[in-house]
This record gives structure tokens, sequence and C-alpha cells, in this order.
């Protein structure tokens, strides 16, 4: 028995005074209406109706089980509807986990008109370069990189692809030497992203094949900017997106390197849970957050 219908047919049933008119109204065949009437019946063990031929009418039992089944179910029906604004206007707490440079560079100066935009929601943003578990966690949706999809239980939207350069500034190549190939980064001074995912292997495409190059460099650090600021001041090299550092090439401040190589491409995600429908508050996040990088 399914429990829920079963109480929606005994209130229709109750409300109608009819097998048949509550059949109509349920969208259900009379076998199935008597069917519910008789299983919730043998699951209380009382008779909810007397039923003759021409009238279907409460017992006493069952006046008194429709009072607290109609309060019940109107106040689930009143449930329902507060849900209903949740799902076609943010609102509410919406958590987000993101990387901190993305974040910084490109979404955080925007998040205040994002705020405007809907006022009825609040936004907890925790900006971090570290892996975290959306669902253990509680996080509504974070932003992550192209490994997001091995979980089967999140949902990814693509948003970009970050391509990534070797930099260093004009200081450090006069002293050092420019890298013609990958191999001579071996002979460099090189600054590692730990979180990266290639942070111990640089991999290049080009000139009929792929090379991959070994890295171990003397500063390792778990922070994008800590990196930039690392090459600005002429410690040795490095392979970043270039978005981080698109101004200080603009300005000659950073030179890139091995141009005539591919390097590696970062897909990045809106990863949220797969389970149920998307909430209005998600949905716009994400869309705010392609409109940015779009821009």
């Amino acid at each position: 028995m399914d429990h829920l219908t079963a109480l929606k047919v005994f209130r229709q049933v109750a409300e109608l005074g009819s097998f048949a008119q509550a059949a109509r109204e349920l969208g259900l065949s009379p076998p199935a209406i008597s069917k519910n009437i008789s299983e919730l019946e043998a699951h209380l063990g009382v008779r909810l109706f007397n039923r003759t031929t021409r009238r279907v009418s409460r017992t006493e039992a069952g006046a008194r089980y429709h009072a607290q089944v109609a309060r019940i179910l109107d106040d689930l029906d009143r449930a329902d509807a507060s849900l209903g604004p949740m799902q076609s206007t943010p609102s509410g707490l919406l958590r987000v986990a993101a990387p901190l440079t993305l974040t910084l560079l490109k979404l955080s100066a925007a998040m205040p008109a994002f705020l405007a935009r809907y006022p009825e929601l609040t936004v907890d943003l925790q900006m971090s370069d570290r892996r975290v578990d959306i669902i253990e966690e509680g996080f509504d949706v974070a932003i992550r990189g192209s490994d997001a999809m091995k979980d089967s239980s999140l949902v990814a939207r693509k948003l970009m692809t970050m391509r990534h350069v070797v930099c260093a500034s004009p200081a450090y190549l006069e002293s050092a030497g420019t890298p013609a190939v990958p191999a001579d980064l071996r002979r460099h001074s090189s600054v590692q992203f730990t979180l990266s995912g290639h942070a111990d292997e640089w991999e290049f495409r080009g000139h009929g094949g792929t090379v991959r190059v070994p890295i171990s460099g003397r500063y390792k650090v778990t922070s994008s900017l800590a990196v930039r600021d690392a090459l600005l001041a002429g410690f040795g090299l490095s392979l970043v997106p270039r978005i981080y550092v698109e101004d200080d090439l603009a300005k000659r401040q950073l030179v890139t390197v091995l141009d005539d190589w591919s390097a590696v491409e970062t897909a990045i995600y809106a990863v949220y849970p797969s389970r149920g429908p998307v909430a209005a508050k998600v949905r716009a996040f994400v869309d705010f957050v392609v409109e940015q990088l779009r821009e």
C-alpha cells in the first residue's frame, strides 16, 4: 500500500461521499479506489466507511480519522507550496567553494552586483584551492578542475578551458637563459604549484609528439598567487594558467617561453549534487559565473 495515496483516496471519498466521484477526481479506476480503502482499513484495523448500493458514509472512526488526515494533507500541501519560490526565485543560503586565484581575478569583484540582483539570497563563498567534498561538507556548488566528472553523484557544467603557459620575468631569462625545448627546463629553477595535478611533471605537445618533463623545484607552494609573486621577483619560471598572468604579460613584466609547444589545458566546471531538481539559487550562480568568465 502506498500510504500517502491511500490517505488522499480516503479524503476524497470521505468528502465526496462516493467512490466513483473520488475515482474521477483523482484519475484512478473505481477498483483502485476500493483497493486503497480496503488496504487502509486493514492497516488501521477499523472500518472507515459504511457502504450501501446508493450511499457511502463515514463511520465514527472514519469521521475522526478524516479530521486528522485532512489537516495533515493540508500541512503537506502548504509545505510543498512553501518551497515553490525557492525553485523559481534565488533565495536562502548558497554555499560555494571556489579556487582562490580564479575567484579573486574573475568573480569576486562582481559578487556585490550578483547579490544586488537577488536580494533574497545570502552567499557563503569559501575560496580555497583545496578539493572539497561537496556533499559531505554541505556545499551547494563548487568550481573545480577537469576531473570533476569522476563522481557520478555530481553534475558538472563546463565553464571554460584554461590554457597554461610557461613564463618568467625578463630579468630571470637574461641571467639564466631562455629554454628552447622542454628538456631545457631541467636546467632551470622552477616554481611548483603543488595542488595542481601536473605539479611534478609538465607535459608539452608539438613537433610531432608529446614530451613530459619531470619537475623538482626549490620552491613549492599551494597558491597560484604566490607562484606569480615568485615569477615577478625573478625566481625561476613556472607553468601557470595564462589568465592568471595576462596583465603581467601585457606589461612585459613576465614573458612566455616555449611558445612553439602546447602545454596543458584545464577544463573548469561548476559542480553540484545531481539528486533532485536544481535549485534556482544554484542555476543563478552558475549562469553568473559563465557570464563573468565569458567577459
